[in-house]
Formats: structure tokens, sequence, C-alpha cells
């Protein structure tokens, strides 16, 4: 870590914003994997739409992740973005499907997205009133992955508003 951050914030305080946003660094990069993944092994009807629905997704997710390792940088500190940069005993996010149908995938995706999407909720809960500008970028960024987490439950969802087998 430098031996600087931005204005108005302690080096103290920026490592814990940095701790924070390194997680989320590496939950992004997780998960563009795995929603590309679904991409290259989506099959079945609605092939092509959701084939193409997720390329946007792909394209905000690591934009989500550049913004986050930029902030890093910006706060003084180093983003790891290296494939062994997971921390010890931290589980990289799951995914269970390889070929799979588009109800398969968008089911799957949609269990990842409520894992994200609360893990996001958290991270900016913990950064209480320590840095503003931090919490006003994961809002944008949940917000994005919230309005995503819908177009992928509009596929799932039957007549009655249900999405079977999920929420």
């Amino acid at each position: 870590m430098s031996n600087f951050t931005v204005p108005g914030l302690t080096e103290g305080d920026a490592k814990q914003v940095i701790d924070v946003l390194q997680e989320r660094l590496t939950a992004y990069n997780d998960l563009h994997l795995i929603l590309k993944h679904a991409h290259w092994n989506v099959v079945g009807p609605n092939f092509i739409g959701v084939h193409e629905m997720l390329d946007p997704e792909i394209d905000t997710i690591r934009g989500n992740a550049d913004e986050v390792a930029e902030r890093i940088a910006a706060l003084g500190g180093e983003p790891v973005g290296t494939p062994d940069s997971h921390a010890p005993g931290r589980d990289p996010l799951q995914y269970p499907l390889n070929k799979g149908t588009t109800t398969q995938h968008l089911t799957a995706l949609n269990e990842v997205y409520d894992k994200v999407i609360l893990d996001s909720r958290e991270a900016d809960q913990a950064l209480g009133q320590l840095d503003p500008v931090t919490q006003d970028m994961f809002i944008g960024q949940i917000r994005a992955m919230e309005q995503f987490q819908w177009f992928l439950r509009a596929h799932l969802e039957d007549g009655n508003g249900n999405i079977p087998g999920g929420q």
C-alpha cells in the first residue's frame, strides 16, 4: 500500500475500504467468468436471446471490476486481479453447469446473483459512512446487477408471478 490516499480519508480508513473493495473485485472477476461460461454453454429454446442477453452484462460486470480496481489504486492500494488472488480460505463463486438449457442456466445464474448482490449490499453497509464515494459506486453497481437479475427472472417467471424452484 502506498503512503497516501485520497484527501479526507486516513490511511487506516483507506485500508479498510481497500479490503472491502478487493473482495468485490475478486467476486466480480468470478462473476464475469461465470457469465461468459454460461454464454458459451447455453442451449435450447430461446438460446439466441439468452446468449446475446449475457454479453452486455458480461461487459458491465467487467466494467465494475475495472472501476473497483481503479478505486483501490486511487485510495493508495494495489488491486490484485490475478487468478491466484483469491484470499486463502475464500471460496470462489460456484457454478454447477456446463452445457445446459436456457432455463437451467438462468436458474443457476439467478442463484449466483442472489449471492453477489447480497454480498455487495453487505460490503456497502460495512463501509458505514467511512467512504461515501465508494458507497456511491457500490450503489450504482448493485442497481445494475439487480436490473439484470430482473431480466433473468423475467425469463423464468410463470404466468402467476412465480419463479419455479426459486424466489
